[in-house]
């Protein structure tokens, strides 16, 4: 009976690992899922540490050091954190899925520091509700490690059918020619498909982007980010501000009056 059941031991270890595998979607080269996991959480510490210890940090150097010794801790390097960014950054639902079970580890370790996403978003159909659950300022600059922000909205309660979307925001320090501009990308997740919207920052001012879902579809989940390709090799800052994200009701007189006031091509 104990060689049978050691077989059978080995049997299912080995049919694990092998469901496991085939499970993994992560390339030669990058950070599996949960090892950056863990280096996203120590960074998102560093960084945390760094922006409310500015005196202690002033200079890149300092800021360069304190992220060495994370990579050192985890056995990785800044080449390789990097280009794991870029993938995941391509490959959204594996990064939000890595970036939430993060975000859970982390939040009690960071929560008087610095920018905790709320826990839940309103379900209330109350219209024109600001359901933003971040700071709404940003700083975009080569020195941030993950070069943004981003956000998963998960009501309580399904949002109503045919619910508006609207993230706005006053965009600073674009300048003509430059390689790499700041993206914006929200996706709302509805009973049978997710609608995406995509849409690049290419000037300053005033930035509004819209979805509008269907009349018929409830959203169970509102997600997305904003971020900057970390390749523009110019120093810049990038300043975002009075940042919101606005869900109108279907047919609502409010964003009626809004759109009709809101700059043009959006």
């Amino acid at each position: 009976m104990q060689i049978k059941l050691y077989k059978y031991s080995l049997i299912t270890l080995w049919t694990m690992a092998a469901v496991l595998a085939s499970c993994s979607k992560v390339p030669g080269g990058i950070l599996p899922e949960k090892k950056m996991k863990d280096v996203m959480i120590d960074m998102q510490l560093a960084e945390n540490i760094i922006s409310t210890n500015y005196q202690v940090y002033p200079d890149s150097a300092r800021k360069a050091a304190l992220y060495q010794a994370v990579f050192r801790k985890h056995k990785t390097t800044q080449a390789v954190y990097d280009s794991s960014l870029v993938w995941y950054g391509k490959n959204l639902d594996i990064l939000m899925r890595i970036y939430n079970l993060a975000l859970n580890e982390v939040n009690e370790q960071i929560r008087a520091l610095g920018d905790v996403q709320a826990n839940a978003a309103p379900s209330a159909n109350q219209d024109s509700v600001n359901i933003w659950p971040r700071h709404d300022y940003l700083t975009l600059q080569p020195e941030a490690l993950f070069n943004g922000t981003i956000f998963d909205i998960r009501p309580d309660r399904p949002y109503l059918s045919g619910s508006i979307f609207v993230l706005s925001m006053h965009v600073w320090g674009v300048r003509p020619l430059m390689r790499h501009i700041p993206e914006v990308r929200i996706s709302a997740e509805l009973p049978d498909t997710t609608l995406v919207i995509n849409r690049k920052m290419t000037s300053d001012g005033r930035q509004e982007i819209i979805l509008r879902t269907p009349a018929a579809r409830q959203t169970k989940r509102l997600y997305g980010y904003i971020r900057m390709d970390q390749a523009e090799t110019a120093y810049y800052k990038i300043y975002l501000d009075s940042l919101r994200l606005i869900r109108y009701n279907y047919g609502s007189a409010a964003f009626a009056v809004e759109s009709a006031s809101a700059p043009s091509g959006n």
